[in-house]
């Protein structure tokens, strides 16, 4: 059983307020992630640049 399989057991088993909440949290852990990957791309792009930026 997966991680996410395992997941979704348990949240089958919150009261609906309890399951809002969880996914919440889900939604929250994604953002996060999909920011981090955002901010090294970002840093990433910013050395690759940072010399062509001071050329006259």
């Amino acid at each position: 059983m997966t991680i996410a399989d395992q997941i979704f057991e348990q949240a089958g088993q919150l009261p609906e307020p309890l399951a809002r909440e969880a996914l919440d949290f889900v939604l929250f852990l994604r953002t996060r992630h999909e920011r981090g990957e955002w901010r090294n791309l970002m840093d990433a792009q910013s050395s690759a640049l940072a010399g062509t930026r001071d050329n006259d």
